[in-house]
């Protein structure tokens, strides 16, 4: 017996080490911890149990007959994150440069099945070469079999990849499906062909942080969520969206022992929307003075900046944060805004966290580039997410809420539960100056003062039809509320819409505007 025991624990050492120290100090010089080093940081100490550890490649793949190595450049096993179950995988740059094979697959495959039946999240850190070119189409096949799965725990399960590394054709799809993507800035790169294709191909040069590093992933495609100084940071980051996100789509999201009075009434809210209705403001300030001090989890940051989305919490409870920021672009809605929001509104909705939307804006963007780019599908993207959730909506308007924007960000007439607005809030078919313009155009081409007379007419109505009131009427708005209210009424409407059940026709789903 001592025998075979400790050929085990030789057996583990080999496991542990991957593709040998060498190679594991080569990944340190480049500031890369491995994949183990990552896991062991991840995960609670003592609780990760590993999956299929000697488990090593195809006897049949081409040139690596006498080369075998346990694990197969990949770690597979579950452990707890802050206490909550969690399944982990992360490929092994040591071991063949993280490439994948068949084994490799199927190790990951196994997991995901695993993690599916058990309802409990996935947490994928890429630092992956790409197919296993050695093992041909048996590659492929593992990358697509994986694909698939991504797609099956879509709206399940949260999904969220680490890239820790470089991640080169298939290996970003995987990524690309799952729910979060959090990069680390100069040493993780994504792209489908690297810079020595392109400038083959067509004969531009990029270099790798132009072409798919993080900055450029965040800020420019919106394929990442987060770009991050430091694996480290990287890891803490996943860990804190997991603590907003439920275990699965079955469950509610986890509420925390609240630490903020619910009754809060922060007298800054009552001056942080100018009086001049051109003048912009940071809506970011709004959403952290209402919701619990410093809970608020921005997502997405750097891309499509008009647009604010990410997490918070209200008296404990998980919400889900959209909301217009008038400080870009008057916080209107382009194309690329309407994408980040229609995606995270369709998550929240899939994992049952309330959507609280803060409303300040002008329309859609207008413009040629907009419109020939295709604004009025993307601009319905958002509306499709808005209008199939059935989680509890809760929106406030702060200010602008005009045209078919207004319809689009969670109004009454697309599902909103509870929708407020501040004695602020203009709510119109268009802005007061557009809509003089046209219903006044004769007068104003007769005036002996056109300008003079055209500023009498928009503070005519501006007074009349661009407040709040006339939706109240309709019922339209719930109440008009003074901002110091807003965090205690949505407090206690997030508590009155816990037991909320919706449920749409029965249908295969819907044909999502893509």
């Amino acid at each position: 017996m001592d025998d075979r025991i400790d050929d085990l624990r030789e057996r583990r050492e080999r496991a542990r080490k991957g593709g040998g120290e060498e190679r594991i100090a080569s990944q340190h010089e480049k500031g890369k911890m491995t994949a183990r080093e990552r896991i062991d940081y991840f995960v609670d100490d003592g609780t990760f149990h590993e999956f299929d550890r000697f488990r090593t490649h195809r006897n049949h793949s081409f040139g690596m007959e006498e080369t075998k190595i346990p694990g197969d450049g990949v770690v597979t096993g579950y452990g707890d994150v802050n206490g909550r179950k969690t399944f982990v995988f992360a490929h092994d740059f040591t071991v063949f440069g993280g490439s994948l094979g068949e084994v490799f697959a199927e190790k990951i495959c196994k997991l995901m099945d695993t993690a599916m039946e058990v309802g409990a999240p996935v947490v994928g850190l890429n630092d992956s070469a790409g197919a296993r070119i050695q093992e041909g189409v048996g590659a492929l096949g593992g990358f697509a079999e994986i694909f698939r799965r991504n797609t099956e725990a879509s709206g399940v399960i949260p999904q969220i990849s680490g890239i820790m590394g470089p991640c080169a054709g298939g290996a970003v799809y995987s990524p690309a499906i799952t729910d979060f993507t959090v990069m680390v800035k100069d040493t993780s790169h994504m792209f489908i062909t690297g810079p020595d294709v392109i400038e083959t191909v067509t004969g531009e040069e990029v270099t790798f942080e132009e072409l798919g590093g993080a900055v450029t992933h965040s800020s420019r495609t919106g394929v990442a969520h987060f770009a991050e100084e430091s694996e480290e940071d990287a890891l803490d980051r996943i860990a804190r969206l997991l603590s907003y996100l439920p275990q699965n789509n079955v469950e509610d999201p986890p509420r925390v022992d609240p630490w903020d009075d619910p009754d809060r009434a922060d007298p800054e809210l009552e001056t942080i929307v100018p009086d001049a209705p051109r003048k912009p403001y940071d809506m970011t300030a709004v959403i952290e003075r209402v919701v619990d001090e410093g809970s608020f989890l921005e997502v997405q940051a750097n891309f499509a900046k008009n647009l604010v989305i990410g997490f918070a919490r209200l008296d404990g409870r998980s919400v889900g944060i959209v909301a217009n920021n008038p400080r870009v672009n008057a916080g209107t809605l382009d194309i690329e805004a309407s994408q980040k929001g229609a995606r995270f509104v369709r998550l929240c909705d899939a994992f049952n966290v309330p959507i609280l939307t803060f409303e300040d804006v002008p329309g859609f963007m207008p413009g040629t580039d907009q419109e020939h780019n295709g604004i009025i599908r993307h601009g319905a993207k958002l509306l499709y997410a808005y209008s199939e959730a059935t989680v509890p909506l809760l929106t406030v308007i702060t200010r602008k809420a005009y045209g078919g924007a207004y319809c689009v960000m969670a109004s009454k007439h697309v599902g909103g539960d509870v929708n407020y607005a501040w004695p602020t809030a203009e709510i119109a078919v268009m802005g007061p100056k557009g809509a003089v313009n046209v219903l006044y155009r004769e007068e104003l081409a007769n005036a002996e003062d056109p300008e003079a007379r055209r500023q009498e007419l928009i503070d005519e109505y501006r007074e009349e039809f661009a407040n709040p009131y006339t939706a109240a009427d309709r019922g339209y708005i719930d109440d008009v509320i003074e901002p110091t209210e807003t965090r205690s009424r949505l407090v206690d409407d997030l508590e009155m819409l816990a037991s909320k059940r919706d449920e749409l026709p029965e249908k295969k789903h819907g044909n999502l505007p893509i």
